[in-house]
């Protein structure tokens, strides 16, 4: 019996950012991945360094990317920020889902910004 699967790729794209004299890292834990549709994922971010915010966005083939979601590391509501750690949930995935999924930080100033 042959079964008709849909595959859904994602592609995980890391971004550095560098403040002053150090950088702020920010690495997701795969670079891609494929699902079969219907199938459940978790993207996941590490991050080193102080942080007032972590972007995720998505671009799918063809178009601009598209915010996704905020999260401020400061916000003790968050249960899934975790040492240093942010995960984006695809569930059910569908065809549609295929896409390149960013995870951008915004770090925090630690000078004086007139300094800078």
């Amino acid at each position: 019996m042959c079964q008709n699967l849909k595959k859904v790729y994602v592609l995980n794209i890391s971004v550095l950012f560098f403040t002053g004299e150090t950088a702020d890292i920010i690495k997701q834990n795969q670079t891609s991945m494929l699902l079969s549709e219907g199938s459940n994922a978790t993207l996941s971010c590490t991050y080193d360094g102080y942080v007032n915010s972590l972007h995720w966005y998505q671009q799918k083939p063809g178009s601009r990317p598209e915010f996704l979601l905020l999260i401020m590391e400061s916000n003790r509501h968050i249960t899934k920020v975790q040492n240093k750690r942010v995960d984006l949930l695809i569930s059910s995935a569908k065809s549609s889902d295929s896409a390149l999924n960013y995870c951008a930080l915004e770090p925090t100033v630690t000078r004086n910004p007139a300094t800078l």
